[in-house]
């Protein structure tokens, strides 16, 4: 989907306040999430790389709140492919 901050994904499909935006900037794909409940996030909070996303997960191994649940790399391609992004 698409809107005027960008191609986006919902992270959790029954939950349709939060938006993960995603793009490629030079072939790496990034992700910058969207609560519309909360808009300063996506003003506060710039664009991540699936690297880093990786990385913060490790920290939170074993603590239940696992961000690859959210930023979700296959999904993020695939959004991207059908709007002719990647």
């Amino acid at each position: 989907m698409k809107d005027q901050y960008g191609i986006y994904y919902y992270p959790n499909p029954s939950n349709k306040s939060f938006k993960m935006y995603v793009r490629s900037n030079n072939g790496v794909v990034e992700f910058r999430l969207h609560n519309e409940n909360d808009p300063k996030l996506f003003e506060e909070h710039d664009w991540i790389t699936y690297e880093m996303v990786k990385q913060a997960a490790a920290m939170y191994e074993n603590k239940g709140n696992n961000p690859l649940k959210i930023y979700d790399f296959d999904v993020a391609l695939n959004v991207l492919k059908e709007h002719q992004e990647v």
